[in-house]
């Protein structure tokens, strides 16, 4: 977990600054962060529309320039060839919705995370789908 505190470093979003670390076989697979696509500019830079308009937190993801550390960690998976099934995910925070249903689908088997989200579908289906969820305690 402490390696997925570390990625959220690298964070270039505003409002939560989120770390991702895939893990097979006590391996790290990937890893990821929140922030815009490659070549896009980012929020540190342009501004947060999120914030301009108010959204709260957990509601209209689709208004944000930036990719979750989540479904970050997927797509370098999927870029450097690495299969996600089976694997642990180690995030500092529960992923929503949108990330739930991409790890459920990439075969995510347990995740840790630190930090909640208000996201009450995201647990829900993840708990429908067998995924063990723990949250750690530093």
């Amino acid at each position: 977990m402490s390696i997925a505190q570390l990625v959220a470093t690298r964070s270039t979003c505003l409002r939560r600054k989120v770390g991702a670390v895939l893990v097979k076989d006590r391996r790290i697979l990937a890893t990821g962060y929140n922030g815009a696509p490659i070549g896009i500019r980012h929020c540190e830079d342009v501004g947060c529309l999120r914030e301009q308009l108010k959204v709260k937190p957990g509601e209209r993801h689709e208004l944000c320039r930036g990719l979750h550390a989540e479904q970050n960690v997927i797509i370098q998976a999927a870029y450097h060839g690495v299969a996600t099934k089976g694997t642990t995910l180690y995030s500092t925070h529960l992923p929503c919705i949108i990330c739930s249903k991409m790890l459920i689908n990439a075969g995510v088997e347990k995740i840790y995370f630190l930090e909640g989200y208000p996201d009450p579908l995201a647990a829900e289906m993840l708990e429908e789908a067998t995924i063990e969820t723990t949250r750690l305690t530093l």
